[in-house]
């Protein structure tokens, strides 16, 4: 069976030369803009996270691993302001938060674009790109919505990230996956985001559209983003990220920088390791059968 993934050195090769030409940020690279310490949260007896800590830097992709019910959405969701954390603490430019909405989380510069992008496919690309912060002009009560500007900011940040749009009055359900989390990654970063993080943006995508996703990653952190992405794909991981955080059954397991970690021990990890061993081997042995001839598959 042919591999679904994108070949790393491919998506390697299609990410250099990208952040060039991109405005730079006022914030120092490498500035710790989120840290969390000893980070936990429960629901009743049940533990969904615990002794979690880590610290997202300016100009850097934190990677963050796992599968099914590691504790990703549940870390996700207090960043994020969805939920509150109830163990440890959260910093976000070196003062202690405790956000009780998304709102609180954003006016602190805390994006999030979540896996369903929260965009309205019927609605136009401009109109997605400012919902609910539309510009408008004239003195009330003759203040009208500016489209015009609008349209050209919209054209002008989408052009930023690579995405060429040629009517900003298209639905944006008609744009592929990877141009519609290129319209809620521009849209995060123009209205002022210092953190993004990324659910799962290339889940269910194919191969050249999660290839473009990652570019935008790659952008994002040029721009001087620190940029959380959270995935189960350790190949769309490695070429990006700085660190690697991986997440089993609620606790961390591993925080690594690249330099400390190659993609195949990544893989690994992320696989299960030792009982991903036995379980090729089970494998290998049944095809093998009693006698040890080998049984064609």
């Amino acid at each position: 069976m042919k591999p679904e993934l994108h070949p790393i050195d491919d998506i390697q090769a299609a990410l250099d030369g990208e952040g060039d030409n991109l405005p730079e940020s006022d914030v120092p690279p490498h500035t710790p803009l989120l840290e969390v310490r000893g980070l936990g949260k429960r629901y009743g007896g049940v533990t969904a996270l615990q002794g979690i800590n880590a610290t997202v830097n300016s100009g850097e992709v934190t990677c963050v691993l796992g599968d099914n019910g590691a504790g990703k959405s549940t870390l996700i969701k207090i960043l994020s302001g969805v939920v509150s954390y109830d163990q440890g603490q959260y910093l976000v430019a070196g003062k202690r938060v405790k956000f009780s909405s998304p709102r609180q989380a954003l006016d602190r510069g805390i994006a999030t674009v979540f896996q369903d992008l929260a965009v309205v496919p019927l609605m136009s690309i401009w109109r997605n790109f400012f919902l609910g912060s539309e510009p408008t002009r004239g003195f009330w009560p003759f203040r009208r919505l500016d489209v015009e500007h609008a349209q050209d900011v919209t054209v002008a940040e989408l052009a930023r990230f690579g995405l060429d749009v040629q009517d900003p009055h298209q639905p944006v359900g008609t744009l592929s996956g990877g141009e519609r989390q290129c319209v809620a990654i521009a849209r995060a970063v123009y209205f002022g985001a210092r953190v993004l993080i990324l659910d799962e943006p290339t889940a269910s995508l194919g191969v050249k559209q999660a290839g473009m996703v990652i570019r935008h990653v790659v952008q994002a952190r040029e721009r001087g983003l620190g940029v959380i992405f959270i995935t189960h794909n350790p190949r769309h991981a490695y070429p990006v990220g700085d660190r690697f955080i991986m997440l089993n059954h609620g606790a961390m397991v591993a925080n690594v920088t690249r330099e400390d970690i190659d993609l195949n021990d990544l893989t690994q990890l992320m696989s299960g390791g030792a009982d991903l061993d036995e379980l090729a081997h089970e494998v290998q042995e049944h095809h093998r059968g009693p006698a040890g001839a080998w049984k064609p598959g």
